[in-house]
């Protein structure tokens, strides 16, 4: 797999009008900080890739600008370039065989985690301040947790997901990732809209997740940290049975559903080149029946029900990852392995519509992996609140 020191795109020369954004001002809330912005997101006079040369080729140039992006530059961020994604932000490992895998900064024999591996890699490198990215199956979540970043998949809906390439839209979330909570914070404050104050909610540990974890010794070790030393309330812990309610299956199926009715005809008439593991998937995107697809939506249903009861009154606390980032040699067979143990964890908030924030909390054989909050819908800032009384410290 080629990898690569740079994780942005190359692009033609920046159109004027970037260079012509409102002016801002000292007191401007993102002022001096850096953007750096998925190849999913359009930028008007900028080609977008979604990360492979022939969806490339076959698209025009977009003449609109996604409204997250106009939103952070409006607010005196300083955009800095797209960045390297997964082909069609398929996939959590990172890696790209057109423009090259992002080596990750602090891990770099190991995956950078994707589909915002490039957004992750150039606020990881400090090369930007924010990168701005999406999520759907954990593309946020998964490339904070891998190299030590803070990362919110924010509640499904809040923030525009227009004028952007889209994978599978009643998933789809656009989120942040940045160095530290006082950064993420300033820029959910920019993008998401304003909320009421929520009182903090007790905190919940999910118990069986944290045992299954690889860091499971170190997160109960900082667990009773937090119990000792913070003013938060914690409720009785509880379990979730992942495999009782299939959430693998369930959300594989509904977004393979959604995914090839976005993609499939530009599949079948252009035959991109696509990497295997992701062209595997499609192909078994289009291979789903009604009544599989029924039976998923069913099951999402009863989930998303339970689940929002569940949540309802507390903050769940689980890992973002069942542990640090896979080698990059990893064989391909143990990788889609991986990836299923990793959707059963990610799939709680892609089902719900939940906000998911990851905290940056541990190393583990010199790796970075941490933990997550989960709250109820509409809890995003809360959650960055809670993240703030708990005085988490970068790794």
């Amino acid at each position: 797999m080629n990898t690569t020191n740079n994780p942005f795109m190359a692009l033609p020369t920046k159109p004027d009008w970037l260079d012509e954004c409102p002016a801002t001002s000292a007191n401007s809330p993102l002022n001096g900080l850096r953007l750096a912005v998925k190849d999913l997101f359009h930028i008007a006079g900028l080609p977008t890739s979604a990360g492979n040369p022939d969806w490339l080729k076959s698209h025009p140039i977009p003449q609109q600008t996604a409204p997250a992006v106009t939103r952070l530059l409006n607010n005196g961020a300083q955009f800095v370039g797209k960045t390297i994604t997964d082909e069609i932000a398929y996939s959590l490992n990172g890696q790209n065989i057109h423009y090259g895998t992002p080596i990750n900064p602090k891990a770099p024999t190991r995956l950078p985690g994707g589909s915002s591996s490039g957004s992750a890699v150039a606020v990881s490198m400090g090369l930007a301040d924010i990168g701005l990215g999406t999520d759907t199956g954990g593309s946020i979540r998964v490339p904070a947790s891998y190299q030590g970043l803070f990362g919110l998949r924010p509640t499904h809906g809040l923030i525009s997901t227009d004028n952007m390439v889209p994978l599978a839209p009643s998933f789809d979330t656009v989120g942040a990732l940045t160095r530290d909570l006082a950064t993420l914070s300033k820029v959910m404050d920019c993008l998401l809209p304003d909320s009421s104050s929520h009182t903090l909610l007790p905190l919940c540990v999910v118990d069986n997740l944290i045992d299954e974890a690889a860091h499971a010794t170190a997160l109960r070790e900082m667990l009773g940290q937090w119990q000792q030393n913070s003013a938060l309330e914690f409720a009785s812990p509880i379990e979730i049975d992942t495999q009782k309610w299939q959430l693998n299956d369930t959300f594989r199926i509904l977004q393979g559903a959604e995914i090839w009715q976005q993609h499939g005809h530009w599949i079948r008439t252009s035959r991109p080149h696509i990497a295997v593991d992701i062209d595997q998937r499609l192909q078994g995107c289009a291979s789903y029946t009604y009544q599989q697809i029924q039976t998923a939506q069913d099951q999402r249903t009863a989930f998303v029900h339970w689940f929002s009861a569940l949540v309802g009154e507390r903050i769940l606390v689980l890992p973002t990852t069942p542990g640090i980032s896979p080698l990059i040699a990893t064989p391909a067979n143990e990788l889609a392995d991986y990836r299923n143990r990793l959707l059963s964890l990610t799939a709680l908030a892609g089902l719900s519509g939940c906000p998911q924030l990851h905290l940056p909390t541990h190393l583990l054989h010199h790796a970075p992996c941490g933990v997550s909050l989960i709250g109820p819908k509409g809890s995003d800032k809360l959650l960055l609140r809670t993240a703030e009384y708990l005085g988490t410290a970068n790794q």
